[in-house]
């Protein structure tokens, strides 16, 4: 005869099983809805433009795009879910549907959309799904937003530039979203790396993901931006 614990055990495996299905169902669902949705695009202002990209930790991804010519701004923050106002704390709940983001701030005149796109495919690990290096959840996964359908078109024809270079059964993990919102995160969270360097994540994680991006696009580079 079982034992009542080793029954107790198989169910908990089911229901976190169909736990993490159904999860995997409204999160399809969602992103399916999103789709269908028209883009939000920003106005310039000052001749500067916007552009919004999700690639796991904000923290990694905001010091990146704060590295390059052209770039005035990188913002951390938070985009692609359904509610208003979300937190550091309910986006990590992964309920929301908000990925951390962040809102880039060029000069169209001295660094492209297409570069920031391909910037975005240099640093990080473009087969990943649902997060990049140790960071896992859907507040951490890929997405490129578009505003207007010729951005549309950049990301489009590198994913599948990028996917036949991949070969095998293996493909970008991205998302590709009409953007509708930002939202700006804690203050705390803003120039993370560079105010915090001996944090932990930031040595282990964030520095070495930078560095290994530096690598491939020197000429890209504000001069003194490598850490």
């Amino acid at each position: 005869m079982k034992k009542p614990a080793l029954y107790l055990a198989i169910i908990s495996t089911l229901l976190v099983s169909s736990s993490c299905a159904q999860k995997k169902t409204d999160r399809t669902a969602e992103a399916a809805a999103q789709k269908e949705v028209t883009p939000v695009e920003v106005p310039r202002t000052n001749g500067l433009a916007r552009a919004y990209f999700a690639s796991g930790c904000f923290w990694c991804v905001e010091v990146v795009y704060e590295s390059l010519k052209g770039v005035e701004e990188s913002i951390s923050g938070y985009s692609g879910g359904h509610t208003e106002n979300p937190t550091y704390e309910s986006s990590n709940t992964g309920t929301t549907g908000h990925a951390e983001a962040v809102e880039i701030i060029y000069d169209p005149s001295v660094i492209s959309f297409a570069t920031l796109v391909d910037v975005y495919f240099g640093s990080q690990n473009v087969t990943q799904v649902n997060g990049q290096g140790p960071d896992h959840g859907s507040q951490y996964r890929s997405i490129i937003f578009y505003q207007n359908e010729e951005q549309k078109k950049v990301i489009d024809e590198k994913i599948a530039a990028l996917n036949k270079t991949l070969g095998g059964d293996k493909e970008v993990a991205a998302e590709v979203l009409p953007f509708q919102k930002f939202w700006e995160g804690e203050d705390y969270h803003q120039n993370y790396e560079r105010n915090n360097p001996d944090n932990p994540y930031v040595r282990g994680v964030s520095i070495p993901r930078f560095k290994r991006f530096a690598k491939q696009f020197p000429e890209l580079l504000k001069e003194g931006s490598v850490p």
